[in-house]
């Protein structure tokens, strides 16, 4: 029953949020002059933070490396573990333009904000949006503002790091940017899914890991970065559980099974 009445509640205030949120986003753009829209992307990131903060399950901490120059541009890449990752990443201060799944962006009101912010479209289905994504992508990236991938794709289905995609690090060695891997933990059970309630109260991790310079790699090298990434990514996540590297991978049968 607490846990009923305490989504309820949060349920109500987000889309309060959102509903407020839509309006000011508008006017934002309105006077946005950037070519990346970066404030009005800015302010979009601020409602993830406003929506993590009206549910006081959600124990969030920031930890790792600053960035001191929010116009560096990154490939900032991040394991996927539940709906709730998006407004903890959000606590990041800085803005990012998402690449995003195309079924998102037809969503009343979120996907309205979407399309105000400027974020990236993908079709997941076509080969042909993938690579006009990731054309738009190094365009971002070129007027000075990062680009946010989960390159697992989808969320993960046991807690476990998924095999990530080639592209955020075809992109970024392709636009000569850096990669900063961006460790999660502590969302999985946040939104489950195929119910209306949310999870117990948890503890989230968010740390963003020391970049990785893409200038000494060419094209043919993409897998050796993206291993390299993920396997810093599941590093930082078995520290934390207090595990074995091969205990977050989810390439690897489980012991158990």
């Amino acid at each position: 029953m607490i846990d009923a009445l305490r989504s309820i509640r949060v349920w109500i205030l987000s889309v309060s949020l959102i509903g407020a949120w839509l309006p000011l986003m508008a006017i934002r753009r309105l006077f946005d002059r950037d070519p990346v829209r970066y404030h009005t992307g800015y302010l979009f990131r601020k409602l993830g933070r406003a929506l993590a903060r009206v549910n006081p399950a959600w124990r969030i901490r920031v930890l790792g490396e600053k960035v001191e120059d929010p116009r560096h541009p990154y490939v900032v890449v991040s394991n996927h573990q539940s709906l709730a990752d998006i407004p903890v990443v959000s606590h990041l201060p800085w803005e990012m333009k998402w690449l995003g799944k195309e079924e998102l962006f037809k969503l009343p009101f979120v996907g309205w904000m979407m399309h105000l912010s400027a974020d990236i479209k993908v079709d997941r289905k076509s080969a042909r949006s993938g690579a006009a994504a990731l054309i738009h992508a190094q365009k971002v990236l070129a007027q000075k503002c990062s680009v946010m991938i989960f390159p697992e794709g989808t969320r993960t289905m046991d807690g476990r790091v998924r095999p990530f995609a080639d592209g955020a690090f075809h992109l970024a060695i392709r636009a000569k940017v850096p990669i900063l891997p961006v460790a999660l933990d502590g969302t999985f059970d946040c939104i489950p899914k195929h119910t209306w309630k949310f999870g117990k109260p948890s503890d989230i991790l968010l740390k963003v890991l020391p970049p990785i310079d893409t200038s000494g790699f060419t094209t043919d090298r993409v897998g050796e970065l993206r291993e390299l990434v993920r396997t810093r990514i599941m590093e930082q996540v078995a520290e934390w559980r207090g595990v074995t590297v091969a205990d977050v991978d989810g390439t690897v049968k489980p012991a158990s099974a």
